[in-house]
Order: C-alpha cells, then sequence, then structure tokens
C-alpha cells in the first residue's frame, strides 16, 4: 500500500498524513472521545481536486472512507480503523455576495466561520447551537437552529451545492441541474457524496435580543407546558428551546444555586430590537428564575454562547425523538429523567419545527420532519471515561421513556451508532426514493459511514 499512499501524495495538494508521519494522533482525534481508531490514512483536503483524487483512492483501493468536516459526528463517522478519512477542516473560505445575500463556504467551515463572515454584512442563515459545529453535517441532515422558525432550515436556505460522487466526479446540484441529487442532498446526511461547497441564501440578521433563563425544579412543569403552548403561536422572529442544565458557575448565578440541576430556556428574538423586551418578557414571568442573562447582542454570539459547555475531548452519547406534541406523558417523563444529568456538560433540548419550516411542502426536501413540531435530544456528554455504562444508561432510560409520546424516527444529526438500525424509520415515505437515488450515485456504498442509506436492490 506504501506505493499507492505516494501516488496520492503527488495527487494532491494537502497534506497526506499515514501512522508514520508527525501529527498522525492529532489528525486521527475525533470531537467524540469515546471514539479511538486509526486510519490507514487522513488526507487533508486542499481543494475539491484533493477530495476527487481521496475519493478515487478509496474507492480503486477498496478502503472504507469516512468524510470529516467540523468533526462533530457523536457515531464518529468522520474515523475509522484502517481505511481513508478525506478531511475538509482546511478548506474554510467564506465568499459572501452582499448584492445578492448569497454566501458560498466551503465544506470544513465551521458555523462560527459561517457567521463570522456573514455577520460583516449584518447577513445570516439558520445554523447551529454551537459554533465548532461543522456546516456540512448539520446542513447534510436538515439544520435546526435559533433562525429556523423565521428562516426555515438550514436546507431551505441552500441555493447549490459542489459535489464529488464516489465515481469521482464534481457536480453542481441545484435546483436546474442534478435535481434529484439536490433534492438527497437536502436531509439524507452524508450518504450520495463529499460536499466541498454550500451555497446559502442569507437574510437580514445582524444583532439579536437573547436570553437565556434558569428556574428552579419545582417550576419545570410550569415551564415545558408554558413553551408547548406559547412556540405555537409566538411570532416567528422569536427561536427559543426550553433544556435541563447544571448550572454552571456563572456570574448571573447565585453561588448557592450552582453546580446543581435546573430547568433552562434560551430565547433568541431576530426582530426588531426595540421589539424584544416584550418578545421575552413570558419567558422571563413563566416562572420564577434563580438566574438570567437577557441583553442585545451580534447573532454570532449566541451561536457561541453555550461553546465552552462543549470542549472537544469529552464523552458523547445522544438520542433523539420526534414529536408533532410535547404531550403530558412527555414532560412527565422529562421530569423524570431531566434533573438525572451525569455532568454540567450534559444538557437536553426540545427544539421547535414550526413557523417558516411548516410551510416547505413534506416532500420538497428529504427531510421528514416538515410534519413534526418537536425535536428532542438528550445529549450526554461527560469528561470521564469511567462513567460511561451509568451515564449511557441515563440516555438510553430518558429515551425509552419518552418513546411512547415521539413519533417513529428522529433527527439524524443528533444520532447515534446504535441508531442505524432505524434509518427507515429516520426516513420514513422518503426511504425509497433515498435508496433509488443512493443507486445513482453511490452503487457501491463507498458513503456507508454515516446514518446509512442502502443502494435500491
Amino acid at each position: 500500500m506504501g506505493q499507492q499512499i505516494e501516488r496520492l501524495r503527488e495527487r494532491v495538494r494537502g497534506r497526506v498524513i499515514t501512522a508514520e508521519d508527525a501529527g498522525y494522533d492529532e489528525a486521527r482525534r475525533v470531537y467524540n472521545a469515546m471514539i479511538d481508531r486509526r486510519p490507514l490514512v487522513v488526507v487533508r483536503c486542499a481543494d475539491a481536486g484533493d477530495a476527487m483524487a481521496t475519493v478515487d483512492f478509496a474507492r480503486e483501493n477498496d478502503l472504507v472512507l469516512s468524510v470529516r468536516g467540523g468533526s462533530h459526528s457523536v457515531p464518529g463517522y468522520g474515523t475509522n480503523d484502517g481505511g481513508v478519512v478525506l478531511d475538509l477542516s482546511s478548506m474554510r473560505g467564506v465568499r459572501v455576495d452582499p448584492r445578492t445575500r448569497t454566501a458560498r463556504a466551503e465544506g470544513g467551515c465551521t458555523w462560527g466561520d459561517f457567521n463570522h463572515a456573514t455577520h460583516a454584512y449584518g447577513l445570516a442563515t439558520t445554523g447551529g447551537i454551537i459554533s465548532t459545529t461543522g456546516i456540512g453535517g448539520l446542513t447534510l441532515g436538515g439544520g435546526i437552529g435559533y433562525l429556523s422558525r423565521r428562516c426555515g432550515l438550514t436546507i431551505d436556505n441552500l441555493i447549490s451545492a459542489d459535489v464529488v460522487t464516489a465515481d469521482g466526479r464534481f457536480l453542481v446540484a441545484s435546483e436546474k441541474e442534478y435535481e434529484d441529487l439536490f433534492w438527497a442532498l437536502r436531509g439524507g446526511g452524508g450518504n450520495f457524496g463529499v460536499v466541498t461547497s454550500f451555497e446559502y441564501r442569507l437574510h437580514p440578521v445582524e444583532n439579536i435580543f437573547a436570553g437565556i433563563f434558569f428556574y428552579p425544579l419545582d417550576r419545570a412543569r410550569d415551564v415545558l407546558e408554558f413553551y408547548r403552548d406559547h412556540i405555537k403561536e409566538a411570532p416567528e422572529e422569536l427561536g427559543c428551546y426550553p433544556a435541563f442544565q447544571i448550572t454552571p458557575p456563572l456570574p448571573f448565578i447565585p453561588e448557592s444555586e450552582q453546580a446543581t440541576p435546573h430547568c433552562a430556556m434560551v430565547a433568541c428574538w431576530s426582530g426588531p430590537l426595540d421589539e424584544g423586551e416584550r418578545a421575552l418578557r413570558p419567558i422571563r414571568t413563566v416562572a420564577p428564575t434563580v438566574g438570567e442573562l437577557v441583553a442585545p447582542m451580534p447573532y454570532p454570539m449566541i451561536n457561541s454562547a453555550l461553546d465552552a459547555l462543549v470542549p472537544r475531548g469529552l464523552q458523547h452519547y445522544w438520542k433523539t425523538a420526534f414529536a408533532t406534541e410535547l404531550t403530558d406523558g412527555a414532560i412527565a417523563a422529562h421530569l423524570q429523567h431531566g434533573p438525572g444529568l451525569p455532568a454540567v456538560n450534559s444538557t437536553v433540548h426540545i427544539y421547535p419545527i414550526n413557523g417558516a419550516c411548516h410551510r416547505v411542502p413534506a416532500g420538497a426536501t428529504a427531510f421528514t420532519g416538515r410534519d413534526m413540531t418537536f425535536a428532542t435530544v438528550i445529549a450526554g456528554m461527560w469528561p470521564d471515561p469511567s462513567a460511561n455504562e451509568g451515564n449511557i444508561a441515563w440516555v438510553r432510560d430518558y429515551f425509552q421513556a419518552l418513546r411512547p409520546h415521539s413519533a417513529s424516527g428522529g433527527y439524524v444529526n443528533f444520532m447515534s451508532e446504535d441508531d442505524r438500525a432505524h434509518v427507515r424509520d429516520d426516513y420514513r415515505d422518503a426511504y425509497a426514493r433515498l435508496a433509488s437515488i443512493k443507486k445513482a450515485y453511490d452503487p457501491g456504498n463507498l458513503f456507508r459511514l454515516n446514518q446509512n442509506i442502502e443502494p435500491a436492490g
């Protein structure tokens, strides 16, 4: 294999890293410290040509292929044992066109990179909750974020995508060409190729009015019942979600309330700033708070506000569920299990899927949550690997308690490795079409390290 790797080095401009090279251990490391794998080679792509060469190398040598952007994949799909890692993290350029309100971003960008570039023009599009998340993974799975009620999912703002397919071709997928591939990319995950750049529609979002509110646990029922009703009628400029969280040592939290579990609400008002105080007042007054921080701020600030809680190197195990309603039974399950958070890094969020998300027809993209109203993530994150067994059990028990009150399937971006068996449930009626498109563009299932859709037939 040495000769083949040397030929690969000759074909690419980026760095080709093997176990014999300095920096190999860092190159193979991913966000989830629970994942420890040793690929044959990591290729830090400099451009789309490098991605094409790397795909060819993996296919021609019958090697398993991982595609890595921001490296946040909880199941660790950005690495493997004995195969090829196509690493896009060096490709982080963003070009903004303020005249057309569009931006083209390379596939290794994080949302921090993207928001920094677009904020200079007073523009944004729906991104994630953590700024270190890669734009690629979040976009391809759908893209729920602070702006989704106002601006739609991230995929609803995707105009085109540059894609390297399994046969090494470079295609530009959009509503005008390779329409089937473009449909599949919007929600179908990384099953169909390597997206080396994304073109997005932008919206006028510069400064927002945001708040985080912590409530005592004995008022959590009031908070969840309020959220269930309020989010259905709230102005679409309001993005908010309730959470369970161990309070970190923040200056606005009394010392007596720190390091204990609380119910919380995070809110982002992207409408006129002078209306922000009034828009967040119902959240502030639903129950007495033990601490709160409410202020106008640049939009990128809220996207990075929680970053310190989720540094690279934690243990990760997550579960997710869609629901059309936050039922009394679901609330009871949250009240039973939410306070059992195993670490300050762990959290539970209940994101809304409505507003602009519901105005896109159900079959317009491969994202299958259009008829849902809520997406819950139980994000188990902790630093100590010796606690893995008990903390994983907390996530699983919580998820099992929610299952009777949830729809089949869930949001693919929040899935763990042991959820792969349920991928048909995740894609529901879209699965057959996705499998057919998979057969057309990746009949050998080269792109299989994901929530995998197998080629039809």
